[in-house]
């Protein structure tokens, strides 16, 4: 089964950077896609960027131009760079796979927490 580890998170000024990792080990089929999931206090999970093993990109709106999802498939890891930070870009930020092919299989990373001040 896969098993996701994210790594990153932290602290940062409105306008700072932070990249986020998230490192995929166990039986990774091709086909699968990953995506970086948040979550605020008090808010529902919402899609930040997701990335086909293809190398497809997707985002929401209110990150596009400030994030960039990437992935490794040689290493199996995936990115998000996130510069220009907002106060509103802070939240628990979820690493999240799937293989849509039978059998599916879909899983989630434990979070890391990203807070920006003001």
């Amino acid at each position: 089964q896969v098993q996701l580890v994210e790594s990153g998170g932290g602290l940062v000024q409105a306008g700072g950077s932070l990249r986020l990792s998230c490192a995929a080990s166990g039986g990774i089929r091709s086909g699968n896609v990953m995506a970086w999931y948040r979550q605020a206090p008090g808010k529902q999970r919402e899609s930040v960027a997701t990335i086909t093993s293809d190398g497809r990109t997707a985002y929401a709106d209110s990150v596009k131009g400030r994030f960039t999802i990437s992935r490794n498939n040689a290493n199996n890891t995936m990115y998000l760079q996130m510069n220009s930070l907002k106060p509103e870009d802070t939240a628990v930020y979820y690493c999240y796979f799937i293989a849509p092919s039978f059998p599916k299989f879909e899983t989630w990373g434990q979070g890391t927490q990203v807070t920006v001040s003001s």
